[in-house]
């Protein structure tokens, strides 16, 4: 587990597997922690690590409910976990979800934790929309597609852009279950102009960039959706791996 910072009150801590980001925004003696790393042990060690970098989030929010971005009740029990209004119908919806993924995924990782996965405390906020922190405003705005549910959070007074699963520099567009191809290409148009505002994105997986890197990935991730769309594989050269041939290949078994 690593932690950057990219603004002087938004650090980034990235898990050491698929390149997973949980975010810290602060501002006025206030920080907001989005996402979360994966594995047990970052999980343990996050609260001393962003006490020790004077960003102790006093709230929590999900982008969307994969299992991978809801742990952050994990880390910090007592704090809410604050979602998205479409997020909060998909856990409601689907009930035990994310805890039935989470418990996949260890067993094919041989990853043992000392307790299931309580998401504790949820609170519901609309979206599109806006939410407090401190001194700023916090954007909220609509991305679904990879899943049912989602949304990016632009803290436009520090130039920083959180977009959840979209503009990964290590991983194609994904079309899970609940998501849609259109609807997809929504998103991206969505935060098309966010992308221009900013300086700063983060995505659920790999690298921070700029918003140059940003718009060239969201070029590629439409290019790959027209080709997808037409049963084509265009992966950009550097996400043309193994791992994401298997994404594309369940992307075309979703969309065919």
């Amino acid at each position: 587990m690593r932690a950057v910072g990219v603004h002087p009150d938004v650090v980034v801590v990235t898990s050491r597997i698929w390149q997973t980001n949980a975010t810290a925004i602060r501002s006025g003696g206030e920080v907001l922690l989005i996402d979360s790393p994966y594995f047990p042990d970052e999980l343990e060690l996050l609260p001393a690590l962003l006490r020790q970098a004077a960003f102790e989030p006093n709230a929590l929010f999900a982008t969307h409910a994969d299992y991978d971005h809801v742990l952050g009740p994990v880390a910090f029990p007592g704090l809410p976990l604050g979602v998205g209004d479409h997020t909060m119908e998909r856990i409601r919806t689907s009930p035990g979800e994310a805890q039935r993924e989470l418990r996949d995924e260890d067993a094919r990782n041989y990853v043992v934790r000392e307790r299931p996965l309580s998401l504790g405390s949820i609170q519901s906020l609309p979206v599109p929309g806006y939410v407090e922190l401190g001194e700023i405003e916090l954007e909220l705005h609509v991305a679904d597609g990879h899943t049912s549910d989602g949304t990016a959070l632009f803290a436009r007074a520090y130039g920083v852009l959180v977009v959840g699963d979209y503009l990964s520099d290590v991983e194609i567009p994904w079309i899970s279950p609940g998501g849609a191809l259109d609807v997809y290409r929504a998103t991206l148009a969505r935060l098309a102009p966010l992308v221009e505002a900013a300086e700063t994105i983060i995505p659920g997986h790999g690298l921070p960039h700029s918003s140059e890197t940003a718009r060239r990935l969201l070029d590629e991730d439409l290019d790959y959706l027209d080709g997808l769309e037409q049963g084509e594989l265009r992966l950009p050269k550097a996400r043309d791996t193994a791992r994401q041939r298997e994404i594309h290949a369940e992307n075309l078994a979703r969309v065919s």
